[in-house]
């Protein structure tokens, strides 16, 4: 049982192990990290109409090519390209478990935001497209081992806690591109937004001076020697990542398509104005902020798996709410969607990194992000394609959203690890494979 300590002292946790609190300087360097990566990764979604008109061609029309510049299948296929970049997190994330979360935390992230940086000066829509997928893979990586690391860091009690700071350090930084471009886009313009992620990168020593190694890692680490990488996992967790893999690919299905159009949605075809649709993403931050609180306290006293399954239907309900037509449906639907996703996050977070033992873990995560890159490709192109025929935005959520929601079923068959060290659930294999 993990014992009470001051929020920056480490604290002893089972078979000695040092855990800290969710408030110490070590989960917040973490959390820092992640806010380098939604800062950097978010801009290709709030941007999105930008770059749309910088690269193509705004006409009189109803299509959505005539209202952004460029096709809905084009942009669609874009983004799903740059989705797909992140299966290269895969391998990425799964060198965390040979040379350790530390070191290829800091290493993900400058290579990330420098290659973000370099998207700035894109000659063509393709060469933008090209350019940011190469730093997805290190973004994506970055958060799937800032999770890891801070759910190691941390015992049961504090765990949760740990994931909801760093997915608020997340969508902070993503949230700050998005209310940047919002009020300054005739300023800066697509390209100013991606060099100021120079600014996140000015960070990183900072990062470097807070974060440590976790001790599990290190304790896995001097009893074998022979730590995955690239991803392999043994026989005996395939069966419990399949479920998980199938629950990502389904949220992502959901995630990818609302969060990369609402922006050029409310820019291009809702001429919502730039005031506007800052002070709705300022409103998601509030909404956000406030899921997260209320999904870290049901996943310690409801438990992870039906506060997941609350937070998978919202995410669905209310990405259908968004593309319903009007301005007060985006506003609505997109606020509350962050907050079901908020809600989500620490159970969903905390439950992945539980289910699994520490020489796997970060190769764990790489999967997660996998699938998710798998789902979120999938449902942009649907979501393009369905919505370049007539313009039919609405008509895209509810075929692309709604079948997805069955996902939550996958949660049924996977253990309630609520309460529980990863050292209980295997005990027998935390030091090897």
């Amino acid at each position: 049982m993990v014992t009470a300590a001051t929020p920056g002292d480490p604290e002893p946790g089972p078979s000695g192990l040092h855990l800290h609190r969710w408030r110490s300087p070590v989960v917040i360097g973490i959390a820092l990290a992640a806010f380098a990566s939604g800062f950097g990764q978010f801009g290709a979604v709030a941007a999105l109409g930008d770059v749309a008109r910088s690269f193509g061609r705004v006409a009189h029309g109803a299509t959505i090519s005539d209202q952004a510049g460029l096709s809905g299948t084009e942009l669609g296929i874009g983004l799903a390209v740059i989705r797909l970049a992140s299966l290269g997190g895969l391998p990425v994330a799964g060198l965390a478990d040979r040379f350790g979360r530390r070191a290829v935390l800091l290493l993900t992230t400058g290579t990330g935001l420098a290659l973000t940086v370099a998207a700035a000066a894109s000659p063509g829509y393709w060469w933008f497209v090209a350019i940011f997928a190469c730093g997805r893979p290190f973004l994506s990586a970055t958060n799937a081992v800032s999770q890891v690391a801070a759910a190691e860091h941390t015992g049961s009690s504090d765990r949760a806690k740990a994931v909801a700071l760093v997915t608020a350090g997340y969508g902070v930084g993503a949230g700050a591109t998005a209310v940047l471009h919002s009020l300054a886009s005739s300023t800066l313009g697509f390209r100013g937004i991606f060099a100021l992620a120079v600014v996140p990168l000015a960070l990183l020593p900072l990062v470097a001076r807070w974060v440590s190694e976790p001790d599990r890692f290190v304790v896995a680490a001097a009893s074998d020697h022979a730590l995955p990488v690239l991803g392999p996992v043994g026989p005996r967790f395939r069966g419990r990542l399949a479920l998980l893999a199938v629950l990502a690919f389904g949220i992502a299905v959901v995630t990818g398509p609302a969060n990369s159009f609402t922006f050029l949605y409310a820019q291009n075809v809702l001429r919502l104005p730039g005031t506007v649709t800052a002070a709705m993403v300022v409103g998601a931050g509030v909404a956000g902020l406030g899921g997260l609180l209320a999904g870290r306290w049901l996943a310690d006293r409801l438990g992870r798996r039906p506060t997941a399954a609350i937070g998978v239907a919202g995410m669905a309900a209310c990405g259908v709410l968004a593309y319903s037509g009007s301005s007060w449906a985006l506003v609505t639907g997109y606020v509350a969607g962050v907050l079901a996703g908020s809600v989500f996050a620490p159970a969903g977070g905390a439950m992945v990194n539980e289910l699994f033992p520490t020489p796997v873990r970060a190769s764990v995560a790489g999967w997660w992000v996998l699938a998710g890159v798998i789902g979120a490709a999938a449902g942009l192109v649907v979501f393009g394609a369905i919505a370049d025929a007539g313009n039919r935005f609405g008509v895209a959520a509810l075929v692309t959203f709604l079948p997805a929601v069955a996902v939550i079923a996958t949660l049924a068959w996977l253990p309630e690890t609520r309460g529980r060290e990863p050292e209980d659930l295997w005990p027998d294999t935390e030091g090897a494979r």
